[in-house]
């Protein structure tokens, strides 16, 4: 007779206490660091302690440097507060990157056309205004078929990004400054009409605020609301949603136009407190990164403004040992994905257990 049960076995913990989850992130992180430190070592002979030294100066290494890494994170940290809700849902909107572009256009089109008749608060309110639509429209077109006809979503954002970015070269071909350059260049650069203004001398201090103000509304309408309950419940079971007399429906079109919006939101923060301008550029690969903030947070807001700063601290930093030690980017990319990759990892063994066969229970053949 023989035992056929499997040499390893995987099964979902139940739940871990906290502390514990965060030790088995500290046990990822130091083997992470360890990894990367081999691999520097063994390709360039360098003393790993002072490639994670040159990393941090990367980003951090002068005030200048901490404000547009805190910048860079904002916007990464709104788009993922963004996609937090609909992923919740169990709704795979992979659109980010096209709904940013579309709060960054309908950004630059009130600075290009209205920054010379309206005052610069009547032009970032407008700005607030038609980011959040824009971003909300692009959110709802997905969310209603959807609804209505049960398409993949996950396929329908991802296509949907790729109209955006042809809206986007279309408007960039438009306002293009000067002509025959093929970009917009600094929208308002001599009078700064509609740029974010510094708040106490800190020029990235106000983008700071805002999105650390969405974080925590976003947080706690999950958390503690109605809506967001029904989100939550939506996504553990449609049916079970549907039984509790919870309209599937209008749960996934409410929660995608919120996500959208929000995400455009991100756009507007780009193009009028960082940038300045609008190209295809200006969301930069970050609706796709910021599928990793969300994901590694588990939704939770507060978790993912370490893990936003994080990850742009490590492209900070690959940027800056690349050209430190003449590394080509490829080295500097391998050591960030090293360093994500036991990251992840380690939110594998928070969520499940592995267990291997003991001894007791290998296969034995007995004859009769």
């Amino acid at each position: 007779m023989t035992d056929h049960e499997p040499l390893i076995h995987i099964a979902r913990r139940d739940g871990l206490v906290w502390w514990r989850a965060w030790c088995i992130r500290l046990i990822g992180a130091a083997l992470a660091l360890l990894a990367s430190a081999l691999f520097i070592y063994s390709i360039t002979k360098l003393n790993p302690v002072k490639v994670y030294a040159a990393m941090w100066e990367g980003a951090f290494g002068s005030a200048r440097r901490a404000w547009i890494t805190a910048r860079d994170a904002s916007i990464l940290l709104c788009i993922g507060v963004g996609l937090a809700p609909a992923f919740m849902m169990r709704f795979w909107n992979v659109g980010a990157e096209g709904q940013v572009l579309m709060g960054g256009c309908a950004t630059a089109a009130v600075l290009i056309y209205l920054g010379r008749t309206l005052p610069t608060a009547q032009l970032l309110t407008l700005s607030v205004i038609v980011s959040l639509v824009a971003g909300a429209v692009w959110g709802l077109i997905p969310a209603l078929f959807k609804a209505r006809w049960n398409t993949n979503e996950t396929l329908f954002t991802l296509m949907m990004n790729y109209i955006a970015i042809q809206i986007t070269c279309f408007l960039v071909a438009i306002w293009e400054n000067p002509k025959g350059s093929n970009s917009v260049g600094i929208i308002n650069q001599q009078t700064q009409a509609g740029w974010l203004p510094a708040l106490f001398g800190k020029q990235y201090l106000l983008n700071v605020i805002i999105v650390l103000t969405i974080a925590v509304v976003m947080y706690l309408y999950l958390k503690y609301t109605k809506h967001g309950y029904e989100i939550s419940v939506v996504g553990e079971s449609e049916n079970t949603a549907r039984y509790a007399g919870i309209s599937v429906r209008r749960v996934i079109i409410r929660t995608m136009v919120l996500s959208g919006a929000v995400c455009g939101l991100s756009g507007f923060i780009a193009v009028a407190g960082s940038s300045h301008t609008i190209s295809t550029a200006t969301a930069g690969g970050r609706g796709f990164t910021a599928i990793i903030v969300a994901w590694m947070a588990k939704f939770n807001t507060f978790v993912m403004i370490l893990i936003a700063l994080l990850l742009v601290f490590l492209e900070k930093g690959a940027i800056q040992i690349a050209s430190q030690f003449n590394l080509n980017d490829y080295a500097s990319d391998v050591v960030t994905g090293i360093i994500l990759f036991f990251l992840l990892g380690s939110e594998f063994f928070i969520q499940y257990t592995v267990r291997f066969r003991s001894h007791a229970h290998k296969t034995q053949e007995v004859e009769a």
